[in-house]
């Protein structure tokens, strides 16, 4: 038998806006669990929405959410060094980098 989603997910339409604030609750989720794994897919998942958020952004030119993009940048790669991954911490500073 072949399962399908029971919802499909409108990721793909979130505006910039809506995909900081899916990253920043990923972030907050992760920044409390106590399980590390956990933590660790609640990063990624922070990742692949900021990833959106940067893609939606290029074409609209918010400053104001290119800076939240980046604090949100900083604040992963902060926990990804508490979880003991210093590179995937220093990718996330380097990416806050780039967008100012």
């Amino acid at each position: 038998m072949v399962f399908s989603s029971i919802v499909s997910s409108p990721r793909g339409t979130l505006s910039p806006q809506q995909a900081l604030k899916l990253a920043n609750m990923y972030l907050e989720n992760a920044f409390n669990v106590d399980d590390t794994d956990l933590a660790l897919v609640l990063c990624h998942d922070t990742e692949l929405s900021l990833s959106q958020a940067k893609k939606a952004i290029r074409r609209a030119e918010d400053q104001y959410v290119i800076g939240e993009i980046a604090t949100t940048y900083v604040h992963l790669g902060s926990l990804l060094d508490r979880q003991g991954r210093p590179n995937e911490a220093k990718a996330s500073y380097k990416k806050a980098g780039k967008l100012g």
